[in-house]
């Protein structure tokens, strides 16, 4: 039986999202393998998870994995806030974890390394496939380049977010939401009738910031609902979480270009290996990139056909396969996965730089 405290946490959890039992999907699959982690040990400072410097070796991945430990009151979702990452970011890279009762003492991994996107390191980035947007901004003279990255939810299916280049044409600080007659009509037919115009406010689902694209009615926003970052449940625009559009809202200027892609398979250099970053196709998607993988093995010939290093394969097909969304290295005579999570830093699950309780702004 669950104690009673756990329970309540998560039965309140439960009664704030209102997100149906089964697209949750908290059944999950097999654990990882065995990998030690000692109470004892002393942990790391946190590694920051929404702000790298750019290698100037011109290295396509930044950041590291980390691993954390569950405190009683924590859900997944706790956690992923905390080190800004999305909610299927932190499930799929934690198979077996219940993501409302992980239990207190549960190792948690931290997905925080990434895979920069393909072409060009300019403006925004997104990515619909790992839910994650990546900023480029333009540096002063003499400074280092950084790329600014956060988790973002996107549309559902039959809502999808549309792939393209797009800019910036508009910023509104504390927006009114004019509700598009579409959506009026679904709430009406569900029973939750909409006003025509939502004012500015903790009702608003467009939160305190948005910033409008040139694709009539695409906004980049903040949100009410912060469950939802790193989710399907938008009618198509791009959402973030409340403390991440406000930070981000005043980096981007207008006229900012916008690049939005669907690329569940990343593969980038680092040190001289070859790292891929796999995440689950969209499910409208999925056929196209198809269960022989063969446009996976497209993208890694196009990486390593200029390298003297042969590709594993074998791992990378099981890395895509399992989409953990753990950047892992698929050249010859690279760590399994346990053994990466071994040595990764060990971090608290709470960080010294978060506050106490993030409150939707």
């Amino acid at each position: 039986m669950y104690p009673a405290t756990a329970l309540s946490t998560s039965l309140k959890w439960f009664a704030r999202i209102a997100i149906p039992v089964g697209f949750l999907n908290l059944s999950g699959c097999a654990n990882f393998p065995d990998w030690s982690f000692d109470k004892q040990d002393s942990l790391e400072t946190p590694a920051p998870s929404d702000r790298f410097l750019l290698p100037a070796d011109g290295s396509d991945v930044v950041g590291e994995v980390q691993v954390t430990v569950v405190r009683h009151e924590d859900t997944l979702h706790d956690i992923a806030r905390r080190y800004d990452l999305g909610y299927e970011e932190i499930v799929a890279a934690n198979p077996g974890v219940d993501p409302w009762l992980p239990g207190e003492g549960t190792q948690v991994v931290l997905p925080t390394q990434f895979v920069l996107p393909n072409g060009i390191r300019e403006g925004l980035v997104l990515n619909l496939a790992s839910m994650r947007l990546f900023y480029f901004p333009t540096p002063a003279k003499g400074d280092t380049p950084v790329v600014i990255t956060h988790p973002i939810g996107i549309g559902r299916e039959g809502w999808q977010t549309p792939q393209g280049h797009t800019r910036i044409i508009q910023k509104l600080v504390r927006p009114s939401w004019t509700v598009p007659a579409s959506v009026l009509r679904e709430y009406a037919e569900n029973g939750e009738p909409l006003k025509p115009i939502v004012p500015p406010g903790p009702d608003n689902p467009l939160g305190s910031h948005a910033m409008r694209l040139s694709l009539p009615s695409y906004l980049i926003h903040g949100t009410n609902k912060s469950y939802g970052v790193g989710m399907r449940v938008s009618h198509g625009c791009v959402r973030l979480y409340p403390e991440d559009i406000a930070s981000l809202f005043p980096q981007v200027p207008l006229g900012t270009d916008v690049r939005i892609i669907n690329e569940p398979y990343v593969a980038g250099w680092r040190g001289g290996r070859l790292y891929l970053d796999a995440h689950k196709p969209l499910s409208e998607e999925a056929p196209r990139w198809g269960k022989k993988l063969a446009a996976l093995e497209h993208v890694l010939a196009v990486k390593a056909v200029d390298a003297k290093v042969a590709v594993d394969w074998s791992r990378a097909r099981q890395v895509a396969a399992e989409a953990h969304g753990i950047p892992m290295v698929i050249s010859a005579g690279g760590p399994d996965l346990d053994v990466m999570l071994a040595q990764a830093p060990r971090v608290p699950s709470k960080p010294y730089w978060a506050a106490a309780d993030y409150a939707d702004l």
